[in-house]
């Protein structure tokens, strides 16, 4: 399989002034995959707090069949439920209480959510994506945010999915067309310039 890398022929470091930090359902459901990257995400937004760049956390969950859309279909039925355990977020995730939660029903953290006048009243013109499932909702809010004309910044070790082939692959769809990807070590010395 050809690494992501060939694809990431583009290479910017993310303005701590305007950027935020965006972690993507890191919910007990996905604990088996989001538990190899924890560490890398624990240190991405421990790097963004230190810079005070914001940080929204997105919880993915239905409350009623009216907000099911494909998803019921697609996965078969097996949806989380708010207020189920699988619902709530990793404990080990560093997130303080102050930090806002964004709920979503679907893929992207902008449909349906009040994400993007946040970050606009915020004066954020760029979003640094991380949490799970890479090639599902972190794609999609990639995709969405590069539409809706921010800057976006995908992680590489901040993110997980299934499968290293669809992580890859995502990698590669992000580096080619929507996202400047980057790294712990990345985001460190981009912030420690400023």
């Amino acid at each position: 399989m050809d690494s992501y890398e060939k694809f990431e022929t583009r290479k910017r470091d993310p303005d701590p002034n305007s950027v935020a930090l965006l972690v993507i359902d890191v919910q007990n459901h996905f604990y088996s995959m989001a538990r190899p990257v924890l560490p890398a995400l624990n240190a991405t937004v421990d790097i963004c707090r230190r810079a005070s760049v914001p940080l929204f956390f997105t919880r993915h969950c239905h409350k009623s069949p009216a907000d099911y859309g494909m998803l019921y279909e697609w996965w078969d039925g097996d949806l989380i439920l708010d207020g189920s355990s699988d619902s709530e977020l990793i404990s080990d995730l560093e997130r303080r209480a102050d930090d806002p939660i964004i709920l979503k029903n679907t893929y992207s953290a902008f449909r349906g959510t009040n994400l993007e006048e946040k970050l606009l009243e915020m004066g954020v013109k760029e979003v640094i994506v991380t949490g799970v499932m890479t090639n599902l909702c972190c794609e999609t809010t990639a995709r969405e945010a590069f539409v809706k004309g921010f800057r976006v910044f995908f992680s590489t070790d901040a993110t997980a999915t299934s499968s290293a082939e669809l992580h890859e692959a995502t990698l590669k769809n992000m580096a080619y067309g929507f996202a400047y990807l980057v790294d712990c070590s990345r985001l460190e010395k981009a912030f420690s310039k400023s």
